[in-house]
C-alpha cells in the first residue's frame, strides 16, 4: 500500500469506539458501520430492482453488495487466511470489476443478466465474509494490514453513492417513474439570502495534495506545490434558475459555446437540458430520487456533463476552476454539508445567511473542474492489483470536487479527486464558475 494510506490505519487500529456497550477497536466499528450502512440502502429493493442493468456506465445494485464483498474476500481474506476457503469460486470471476492483475471476468455491460445468484444468496455471502472479517479483525492488524482494510471502507462507501445514482437512473427509465425513497422536508430558513457573490483569492505558491495524518486515495497526492494567479470563484454552485436562462438564451442551440466533442455530443443525443429534466405544459419536472418533483429554481443545478458545464461557463462569459483554484479555496473550510446522512438525497438551496463567504462548496452536488484527470507530480501506484485502483484511469477523464447529497460526510475532504468522462452526467455533478481577476 502506498504510505498516503498508512498513517490513517495506524490511527484507526489504536484508537477506540462502543458497539452494543462492549468496547471495540475503531477499525471494527467502521467496518461494522460501514457495511450496515451498504445494505440498509437496499433494504426496500426487491430482487427485480437489484438486478436489473440500465445502462453500461450503472451497475446493478447487487452487483455493488457483491463486488464490495469480494474486495475484503479478495485482497484482505485470501491474502492473510492461509488455505482461505472462498464462499463461492465462482464469485471471483463474477464480482471483479477491473482488475486485470486478479483475471478474467464478467463483462461490465452484462451485469445485469446475473439473475442468479439472488439477492437473498448475495446478503448471506456478505454475511459470511463479514464474520470471517471480524474474526481477523478481532486480533492486531499491522500497519499495512490495517490500511487495507480502511481502503476497502472508502472504496464500499464510493459504491454507495454509486448504487443510489445507478439506482436513480434505473428509475428513471421506468415510465412509472417510481420513488426510492420518500421526500424529507428540509427545514427552511428566512430569506432574504445572500445573492451570488465573487470570493477573490490572491494565488501565488500554494501546497496541493495530502499530506499528514488521515486517510487518502493515492491520487491525492504527493503533495506538491503549484503557481496561482490571482483567481475568483463563485460564492454558490449554479442554480437551475440561472440553468432556466441559459436553456431560453439558445444555449443548447448555439455551436459557439460548445468544445467540438461537446458539440457532437449534443446533436448525436438531441440533448436539450440536464438528465433528468422534463418539459410538462412550460414547466420543467426532474426525476429524483424521490420520484418525479418540479424543478426547484433555488437549487443547484445537477446531473449536467462538462461539456455542458464548461458551454454554461462559456455563455456566462466565466469558465470553470481549476482544481487546484478549487482545493486552495476549500483548504480552510469544513467539510460539512448537504450529504447521504441528511436523507434530503438531492441538492438543496442555500441556506446560510452569511455573506462574503464561499457556500456548499461540500456536498449537493460534485463540481466539474476545468482539470483533466492526470498524475500530480511523483506519483507511483501501488504494486500489485490494488495499484490498479485509481492510476490506470488517468486518461481522457476531467476533475470533479466536493462531494454529493448522495457522498457520505466521512467520505470527503478537499484533497478528494473524483473524475469522470466529459459526456457522463448520471452522478450528481454540477457547476461553479471561476474567473480571473
Amino acid at each position: 500500500m502506498t504510505s498516503a494510506l498508512l498513517p490513517a490505519a495506524a490511527e484507526h487500529a489504536h484508537r477506540t469506539a462502543h458497539h452494543h456497550g462492549v468496547q471495540e477497536p475503531t477499525l471494527v466499528a467502521q467496518y461494522r458501520h460501514v457495511r450496515a450502512a451498504t445494505e440498509a440502502l437496499v433494504a426496500d429493493l426487491s430482487d427485480a430492482d437489484a438486478t436489473v442493468q440500465s445502462m453500461d456506465d450503472a451497475s446493478p445494485a447487487k452487483w455493488h453488495l457483491a463486488h464490495t464483498t469480494w474486495f475484503f474476500e479478495e485482497f484482505v481474506l485470501a491474502a492473510r487466511i492461509p488455505d482461505y476457503e472462498p464462499v463461492d469460486p465462482q464469485y471471483r470471476f463474477l464480482f471483479n470489476s477491473y482488475y486485470e492483475a486478479v483475471g478474467a471476468r464478467h463483462p461490465r455491460p452484462r451485469r445485469g443478466l446475473l439473475t442468479r445468484p439472488s439477492l437473498d444468496e448475495i446478503l448471506a455471502y456478505r454475511e459470511a465474509v463479514d464474520e470471517a472479517m471480524l474474526s481477523l479483525l478481532a486480533d492486531a492488524q499491522t500497519d499495512e494490514e490495517a490500511a487495507l482494510v480502511t481502503l476497502g471502507l472508502h472504496h464500499e462507501q464510493q459504491h454507495q453513492e454509486l448504487l443510489l445514482t445507478d439506482i436513480l437512473h434505473l428509475f428513471a427509465q421506468n415510465p412509472l417513474r417510481p420513488a426510492y425513497a420518500p421526500e424529507i422536508l428540509a427545514p427552511v430558513i428566512a430569506d432574504p439570502r445572500p445573492a451570488p457573490e465573487w470570493i477573490r483569492f490572491t494565488g501565488g505558491v500554494v501546497a496541493i495534495g495530502h499530506g499528514g495524518d488521515g486517510f487518502a486515495f493515492d491520487c491525492e497526492g504527493p503533495r506538491h506545490n503549484v503557481l496561482l494567479q490571482p483567481y475568483q470563484l463563485s460564492s454558490h454552485p449554479v442554480t437551475n434558475r440561472q440553468w432556466f436562462e441559459f436553456i431560453e438564451d439558445g444555449g443548447y442551440q448555439s455551436t459557439g459555446l460548445w468544445l467540438s466533442d461537446g458539440w457532437r455530443w449534443v446533436c448525436d443525443h438531441g440533448i436539450q437540458g440536464p438528465e433528468y429534466w422534463e418539459e410538462r405544459e412550460g414547466t420543467w419536472w426532474q426525476m429524483t430520487l424521490h420520484g418525479m418533483q418540479p424543478v426547484d429554481p433555488d437549487s443547484p443545478v445537477t446531473h449536467v456533463s462538462f461539456f455542458e458545464a464548461d458551454a454554461f461557463a462559456r455563455w456566462a462569459e466565466r469558465r470553470l476552476p481549476t482544481e487546484a483554484e478549487w482545493e486552495h479555496a476549500a483548504r480552510n473550510l469544513p467539510p460539512t454539508g448537504n450529504f447521504a446522512e441528511g436523507h434530503a438525497l438531492r441538492p438543496l438551496p442555500d441556506r446560510q445567511n452569511t455573506a462574503g463567504v464561499l457556500r456548499q462548496m461540500f456536498g449537493d452536488v460534485w463540481e466539474w473542474t476545468g482539470s483533466a484527470y492526470l498524475p500530480y507530480p511523483g506519483f507511483r501506484p501501488s504494486a500489485g492489483a490494488v495499484g490498479e485502483y485509481n492510476g490506470k484511469f488517468m486518461s481522457s477523464q476531467m476533475v470533479l470536487r466536493g462531494g454529493s447529497c448522495v457522498t457520505p460526510e466521512s467520505h470527503i475532504r478537499a484533497t478528494y479527486r473524483n473524475f469522470f468522462y466529459p459526456h457522463q452526467r448520471w452522478q450528481f455533478t454540477g457547476v461553479r464558475l471561476a474567473d480571473d481577476v
